[in-house]
């Protein structure tokens, strides 16, 4: 089962400047800025995290998964520029369509997920350190008990292991079926429509990383309602003085995981089941433009993983410490510890 009918070596050949032009430039300024700034991370945290902490678990996991789509950043800009010279059984288009597709994908639903993880451990975290009365606000013993599970060091290992597993078997799968039916077409060009619509294999995994997109930008919305009702109530109520910044500061630290799903990959996973509702075969400068659309919505997706490291040293007071330590002299008060927005235990009320 395909979506296009048509020759698709004859309706892609000349895509425009947009696709030729703007995508491998702005791929080709990621991937040196995503680079740098996602090794320096690494390396601080490495420094000066403790490994045994649940948030630098979560940490490390996104570092990796930034690193491994900055990987694919350079392939990409060389697709967008010459794809459409290149044949499709040539070495590049091969790496590029299906390694460089693989880890990009993989990476980018492992980032979802591992950002909706931290939400949770950031939301348990507070539940820990707060009253009684905010307790039973929220006093389903099973709801408190998985929340707990997240702020586990031992639960966040396995917890990444088996979604990096997941995620990467579904994609190669999905991959692995659309080389064995394209390999029996003959494609012209590398660049073409039915290589960027996929297969139908392709269309039920999106529909599945769609769906598990949603089910974690609709959790961690969740938690920041939750939190936020919480505090306002609170705040009415009583006078809870230096408590406040505890709450501000993980209320801060969800609100910014919901800042970037819904910048980031929000517009790409609502744009992807239009795309595949509007794929038909008697409009061929829609097709172009829709796959010119989705691809300019993937790059904003991969931008993230270049972004992640300003965010840090924005909003992260240990990262920020540590980054103006490697060109101070170094003091004991460099060395002490702040909550930020990977801190596991918050501050002392």
């Amino acid at each position: 089962l395909t979506f296009l009918d048509i020759n698709a070596s004859e309706i892609q050949n000349n895509p425009s400047l947009a696709t030729t032009v703007a995508l491998p430039v702005i791929y080709s300024f990621l991937f040196p800025a995503g680079s740098f700034g996602n090794i320096l991370a690494a390396w601080i945290f490495s420094r000066e995290a403790l490994t045994k902490r649940t948030q630098y678990i979560y940490l490390a996991n996104l570092v990796t998964a930034n690193l491994l789509i900055c990987s694919t950043m350079p392939f990409l800009a060389a697709y967008f520029a010459r794809g459409y010279q290149w044949t499709y059984d040539s070495t590049a288009c091969r790496i590029t369509n299906h390694l460089g597709t693989l880890i990009m994908h993989v990476s980018m639903y492992v980032t979802i997920i591992i950002l909706c993880s931290t939400a949770l451990s950031q939301y348990s975290t507070l539940k820990k350190n707060c009253d009684v009365q905010y307790s039973q606000a929220v006093n389903e013993n099973f709801y408190r008990c998985v929340l707990e599970k997240f702020r586990q060091p031992k639960f966040a290992k396995y917890l990444c292991i088996i979604i990096w597993l997941t995620v990467l078997c579904i994609t190669v799968i999905a991959i692995t079926y659309n080389m064995q039916a394209k390999a029996m077409e003959e494609f012209h060009k590398c660049y073409n429509i039915k290589v960027e619509a996929g297969e139908f294999t392709t269309m039920i995994a999106a529909s599945f990383a769609t769906a598990c997109f949603f089910l974690s930008f609709m959790t961690v919305l969740f938690s920041y309602y939750s939190l936020t009702r919480h505090l306002s109530k609170i705040q009415k109520n009583t006078c809870i003085g230096e408590k406040h910044l505890i709450y501000s500061t993980v209320k801060r630290n969800i609100f910014v995981i919901q800042m970037i799903l819904t910048v980031c990959f929000l517009p790409y996973h609502i744009f992807r089941p239009i795309f595949y509702v509007l794929l038909t075969n008697d409009d061929c400068p829609r097709l172009n433009y829709l796959v010119e659309i989705k691809n300019f919505l993937t790059c904003l997706a991969a931008a993230k993983s270049s972004l992640d490291p300003v965010i840090t040293l924005l909003l992260d007071k240990t990262f920020k410490k540590s980054l103006y330590g490697l060109f101070t002299k170094s003091t004991p008060e460099h060395h002490k510890r702040k909550a930020g927005i990977f801190t596991e235990e918050t501050p002392e009320m």
